[in-house]
């Protein structure tokens, strides 16, 4: 499985994805491969926003990754090296074509302004998105038949997504976007002025204290339901430590909340992918 499209598929979701891109350095052989082209899939249809400078250009590449996925066009779509793995990963691991397509609707969300309205429909965006991959990436280490991860994925990909934008508040909020629950916001006197003003207040920082222990909660809700799977699909999860250490990292961040993020080096990451992974056998 190792052709010139996987081969891409590494580098372009290493330079879209570090985080995803490290996690697939625990899984090894074709199943490495399969998943690496999943998350790059992924990293390509997440950075659209970023490259385009109205939803419908944006639009247009999604409804491009829609007709590669429904075969539309199939031999065109195969000349995308991504495209390319992600169609081999389909076929070989029966990835259904129907929650590819609901990822790419969720993502119909990141190419406008309108702000995430509640908890409820942030976990619906999570679930549809960074749910949905590891859900996959468990069917693919499991030979591609069903199984029931749904707790494990659900758990840590809410978490994954809330721990994600609020490592990113500062740079989404620059962009005029609130991805984050605006109902927890609201709830705590802050308004969409303040937040596209780079304003601190004390309501601000309880709303992203609050979302911060909702992550929290789903990492150990997360971690109970990966104990309970098969030993030969926990490394679909492997970045739960990574993701843990980072709020971690956050919480302890004295500096404004519209900043960068502390992280770790990459060494350090892999070390604690490795770690997990080992003790997870």
């Amino acid at each position: 499985m190792a052709s010139d499209s996987f081969v891409h598929a590494a580098a372009a979701l290493r330079a879209g994805d570090r985080d995803r891109y490290l996690s697939t350095l625990v899984l090894t052989g074709e199943q490495r491969d399969a998943v690496t082209a999943l998350y790059a899939f992924n990293a390509d249809v997440a950075a659209i926003r970023d490259r385009v400078s109205n939803p419908a250009p944006g639009e247009v590449r999604l409804q491009w990754w829609v007709d590669a996925i429904e075969g539309t066009e199939h031999g065109a779509v195969r000349s995308n090296p991504v495209a390319d793995a992600l169609l081999r990963v389909t076929e070989d691991y029966q990835i259904p074509a129907g929650t590819l397509l609901r990822l790419l609707n969720a993502r119909r969300f990141d190419l406008y302004d309108d702000p995430m309205p509640d908890l409820p429909s942030f976990e619906g965006y999570a679930g549809e998105t960074a749910s949905t991959l590891y859900q996959l990436a468990a069917m693919i280490l499991n030979d591609g038949n069903t199984l029931d991860a749904g707790d494990a994925a659900g758990h840590l990909g809410v978490a994954h997504a809330l721990i994600g934008h609020l490592r990113a508040f500062g740079r989404i909020s620059a962009q005029g976007r609130i991805m984050l629950p605006w109902s927890v916001f609201a709830a705590n006197g802050v308004n969409e002025g303040e937040i596209f003003a780079r304003t601190e207040s004390e309501g601000l920082v309880e709303a992203l204290g609050q979302l911060s222990e909702i992550a929290a909660d789903h990492l150990v809700r997360a971690d109970a339901a990966i104990a309970d799977l098969p030993t030969k699909l926990r490394p679909a999860f492997a970045l739960a430590p990574v993701l843990r250490r980072q709020l971690e990292m956050l919480n302890q961040h004295t500096d404004s909340p519209f900043g960068p993020a502390p992280d770790e080096p990459d060494w350090r990451k892999i070390t604690r992918l490795l770690w997990w992974s080992w003790r997870g056998r």
